[in-house]
């Protein structure tokens, strides 16, 4: 048993401290110490250790070892969240950017990867909000009725997964939650996440087959205490075209401020303007 044996260990202790009486035999090592060294120099005094704190630190230092003999186990140090590599966008996994051109996953206003791994695929998105940043799968390109990934960071600091369905214009939060291995930070004002959902999953009306086309949906926005809140633009972004998760593309979105003159209306209101400047007033 445990017990009897650390009971003898303390006898042992006890007695070779010299708390009964016996006074311990002086080994080859102390007698040198104490005298001269091997070459005839005065040997070190070594100041004495009283029996009491010897005992204790032994006992101290039993303390951290299993019954066995060897330390126990510590916590394996926590991994960093890897950033997201845009250079694998198009080749190894599909990106979607939105924002201004050139921008990558911490400088666009909303960023989404997507990879299969297995029979799962990996979800990286990232936006520039201190509340949530969600994506959704839609037959068309309204909200209703759809599937949604969101990530949401709470007043402790943390971000974590979420499962919402569409109801109209309004995401209710789904029990059942698809996602595993998640990972996510909040960051320079940024929230990112990663996590995987199976391809596959049981025909349900909250939960579609990735394996299938869809319309993606995003948005990003608010949260108070760890639910979200309206999103920050009136009319937020959808791909153009149903994306695939068999197909790597690397699609940029311009967001508002860069679509300025790409509508055909500005452009025909900008070739009118210069028309008029030059040909001059009559």
């Amino acid at each position: 048993m445990i017990f009897p044996r650390r009971l003898v260990q303390l006898l042992t202790l006890l007695i070779q401290s010299g708390w009964w009486g016996v006074a311990p035999s002086p080994t080859d090592e102390g007698t040198l110490r104490a005298g001269h060294g091997e070459h005839g120099e005065p040997g070190h005094q070594e100041p004495h250790k009283d029996s009491y704190s010897t005992f204790a630190s032994e006992f101290l230092e039993s303390r951290y070892l299993s019954d066995d003999g060897y330390p126990f186990p510590t916590a394996p140090p926590v991994d960093p969240f890897a950033k997201i590599k845009v250079s694998d966008c198009g080749v190894t996994k599909g990106c979607i950017r939105y924002g201004k051109p050139g921008c990558d996953a911490e400088t666009c206003d909303y960023f989404l990867s997507y990879r299969r791994i297995g029979t799962d695929v990996e979800y990286e998105m990232s936006a520039d909000t201190d509340g949530w940043v969600a994506v959704g799968f839609s037959s068309d390109k309204k909200m209703g009725g759809d599937d949604v990934m969101g990530c949401v960071h709470d007043d402790n600091g943390r971000v974590r997964i979420h499962h919402f369905y569409n109801v109209g214009q309004w995401a209710k939060e789904i029990k059942r939650n698809p996602a595993r291995d998640e990972e996510g930070i909040f960051e320079n004002n940024r929230v990112t996440c990663r996590f995987k959902r199976p391809l596959y999953v049981p025909r349900e009306e909250t939960l579609v087959d990735l394996h299938l086309s869809w319309y993606y949906l995003f948005a990003w926005g608010p949260a108070i205490q760890g639910s979200i809140t309206r999103h920050d633009i009136d009319s937020p972004p959808v791909s153009d075209h149903m994306i695939s998760i068999y197909k790597y593309e690397d699609i940029f979105m311009p967001s508002t401020a860069y679509q300025t003159f790409n509508s055909p209306l500005c452009l025909l209101l900008i070739v009118a303007l210069t028309f008029y400047l030059l040909m001059g007033t009559p």
